[in-house]
């Protein structure tokens, strides 16, 4: 993978040091792209504590407490799978904020209604929030791993950890 965007990182850092918020990433389609991403700057572990990488839909389950029924009626490339991944996550690691992530690389697997490309992000916050991000990268299985690594970071630097009131 290419070297992540270093000031998206640094700000990442400072939104997560300025409200002693914890990290944790649950990956699917970039095979710990994140946290290597994540890890890459120094002092990374005041604020972040790990990640899963939860390839299978049986360590989905097991790990990250995704619903079988979630996986039949969905599939891991959904909504409902990466909310319940990020929220699985949360507990799992223990931290504030988790971000999950799960798509489709390629070259095969894609379908009408989910090609190649299709990228899912679940965004969980400690006693605040639940969302879901959908994309469609283009080119090849390393392009779309590489895209999803930076629309994580994207969707991560505009987390806002305030205490919701």
């Amino acid at each position: 993978m290419s070297n992540p965007d270093q000031a998206l990182l640094l700000q990442i850092a400072d939104l997560f040091n300025a409200s002693a918020g914890k990290l944790g990433v649950v990956e699917s389609c970039t095979g710990g792209g994140l946290g290597a991403a994540l890890t890459s700057i120094a002092g990374s572990s005041d604020w972040f504590e790990g990640g899963l990488i939860t390839y299978s839909n049986k360590v989905k389950m097991k790990s990250v407490y995704v619903r079988e029924s979630t996986l039949e009626q969905h599939g891991a490339v959904s909504e409902e799978c990466v909310k319940e991944m990020a929220n699985g996550g949360m507990i799992a690691l223990g931290v504030d904020c988790c971000l999950s992530v799960s798509g489709i690389a390629g070259p095969g697997g894609g379908s009408a209604s989910k090609p190649v490309g299709t990228v899912w992000f679940g965004l969980a916050l400690r006693h605040k929030s639940i969302e879901a991000f959908h994309h469609v990268f283009e080119g090849d299985r390393e392009a779309v791993r590489q895209q999803a690594v930076q629309a994580g970071l994207i969707i991560l630097s505009k987390v806002s950890l305030k205490k919701a009131v």
